[in-house]
């Protein structure tokens, strides 16, 4: 089965630590995920994010309702953190989230890995649903992104 790999980078105008603190905060996924997913982190939230941390969540993809779980495998304060699928739709969903200081702020990267379940079907699904689908997933990420951490931003999720 084919790994695939969705990078994306924005430079955040606010410090490291600032941009850090916010994407470490499970309570902030809801205010930058698109609400055709019906994102939700079921309880208990995670006051504290660290290695090990499990976050569990239900959303709905393709209209059908999912359950989600993941575990913070690496925690670096300030420079990066990688979440790992434990359960959900994909084959593999390893998340690495990267913070470097950049001229004007911090410039932030994304670099999922994956793989798709149920073998040649899933990777038929690749190209018509799933990669449009994360796309649009994290171009609404990016966009929110700006509004919440941008120039003249108001109030901040959290």
């Amino acid at each position: 089965m084919a790994t695939h790999v969705l990078e994306r980078s924005q430079l955040v105008p606010r410090p490291r630590a600032e941009v850090f603190a916010f994407f470490s905060d499970a309570r902030n996924l809801e205010a930058i995920t698109p609400d055709f997913l019906r994102f939700e982190i079921l309880p208990p939230v995670p006051s504290e994010v660290r290695a090990g941390t499990l976050i569990d969540y239900r959303l709905s993809l393709f209209g059908v309702p999912l359950r989600w779980r993941t575990r913070i495998e690496e925690w670096e304060p300030g420079r990066r953190f990688v979440d790992l699928q434990l359960r959900g739709p994909y084959a593999l969903w390893h998340h690495t989230h990267l913070f470097e200081d950049a001229e004007g702020g911090t410039r932030m990267t994304d670099r999922v890995r994956y793989r798709l379940p149920l073998g040649p079907l899933g990777e038929a699904a690749h190209p018509v649903f799933v990669r449009r689908t994360l796309e649009r997933i994290f171009d609404h990420r990016r966009d929110r992104v700006a509004a919440l951490l941008g120039p003249g931003a108001g109030a901040r999720a959290a």
